[in-house]
């Protein structure tokens, strides 16, 4: 039967692969029973949660994040043209629907890993270079360009820039695995891996829902954060303006932030919540008693300094418009010891916002300026991406960019 997502053919790896060609030995997908329709046990239900793919927006962005992620970027190759990058999203598109909802993707030579979806979201975007090598740099938002130079930076160029986005996220790292090998199959004739960045979060269970969770350096991190399905969110983080693609979109500034251990390890309970300006316990401004209580920028302490410094990290990233605000989606990194017993820890910063130029870069020059906590942090990568919307059961993420 004809499909009208692949220009009339059926949807096979090979007819999207070889512009659209019919061949012999269509590859099929094996029949295996989706997971959410399996019975199954209260200890395994977290295994089968399924997060919708299909909507007006992609999944992965307001969705409740994940334990385990990982964020992949990508670079085309040369030659890759907007008819090629739409056969590719076609394809990347029918994967990961397939196994978001707990089915084995197209030649899927393990399919009982796909059954157990956990949550699984897969996320796509796309960076400066794919505008260009699409012909549609006239439809590329402005703010879509690598960011301007901050003074604290020490970036590496193996983790940053890209041209294709691929984020996995799920409850379960052989899910994310498995999901990783299958879309980069999807892509290899058509780009090259550039970086890989894993990240991950408290394990399901470990602490009630909606708490906020703690960072590898012992912060509750995301106190202050656009609470998704609101009215504030909807603002802060949809894409409203600018071109038609793009709406109901968003855009993703990930930067990848070494912790200094180290010196974070030497320095006191008293330096650290200062330099935060919030107690490390509970996560409480100093001013207040309670994590979501108001901070007082206003206060003095017993020999009238403010109470929270004017160069505490709360201050200099508090934006008082909550539709100015961005959405913080962090994961925490390890790569592991060195020789000598230190640790490479630290943050794959995912921030999701509208607008990036009104957004996120009057917080991240009011930090480089002077934020105390740059002591103890060090951006290392950073990338730009423009999240497409999502898609209906019968269309693909890009399509309305690369038709």
């Amino acid at each position: 039967m004809a499909d009208r997502r692949t220009g009339g053919l059926p949807l096979t790896r090979r007819g999207l692969l070889t512009s659209g060609a019919a061949a012999a030995g269509a590859l099929t997908a094996h029949a295996f029973t989706p997971a959410s329709a399996t019975a199954q046990a209260p200890a395994a239900r977290s295994g089968t949660a399924v997060e919708p793919f299909h909507g007006s927006h992609q999944a992965g962005i307001a969705t409740s994040p994940q334990a385990h992620a990982v964020f992949v970027g990508l670079d085309l190759r040369t030659g890759v043209d907007r008819e090629g990058l739409g056969r590719m999203m076609r394809l990347l598109t029918d994967d990961a629907r397939r196994l978001a909802e707990g089915r084995p993707a197209l030649a899927d030579t393990e399919p009982e890993l796909a059954v157990l979806p956990a949550r699984l979201t897969v996320t796509f975007g796309f960076g400066p270079g794919l505008f260009e090598a699409a012909g549609t740099v006239g439809l590329r938002p402005r703010q879509i360009a690598p960011l301007p130079g901050f003074s604290i930076d020490k970036l590496d160029k193996r983790w940053s820039g890209g041209d294709l986005l691929v984020q996995i996220c799920a409850d379960d790292p052989m899910t994310v695995t498995h999901a990783l090998r299958m879309i980069v199959k999807d892509v290899r004739a058509f780009t090259r891996v550039r970086w890989t960045q894993r990240g991950f979060r408290r394990g399901v269970g470990i602490q009630e829902a909606g708490q906020t969770q703690r960072n590898v350096m012992g912060q509750l991190d995301g106190t202050v954060n656009p609470v998704p399905g609101t009215p504030e969110f909807d603002r802060a983080v949809w894409v409203r303006e600018g071109p038609d693609w793009l709406h109901g979109g968003t855009t993703l500034v990930l930067r990848r932030i070494r912790a200094e251990m180290e010196t974070w390890d030497a320095a006191d309970r008293t330096a650290k919540e200062f330099t935060i300006g919030r107690r490390m316990d509970n996560g409480a401004p100093l001013t207040g008693t309670r994590e979501h209580d108001e901070p007082d920028f206003t206060k003095l302490n017993a020999v009238g300094l403010p109470a929270i410094s004017e160069y505490a990290h709360i201050r200099r990233a508090h934006t008082a418009d909550p539709a100015l605000r961005i959405y913080r989606r962090v994961y925490n990194y390890d790569e592991g010891l060195s020789a000598g017993g230190h640790a490479d820890s630290g943050l794959v910063f995912a921030s999701y916002q509208a607008d990036i130029t009104r957004q996120f870069l009057p917080v991240q020059r009011r930090l480089a300026e002077v934020d105390l906590l740059n002591e103890w942090t060090t951006p290392v990568g950073s990338a730009v991406f423009a999240i497409p919307p999502g898609c209906d059961s019968g269309g693909w993420i890009g399509e309305g960019l690369l038709t």
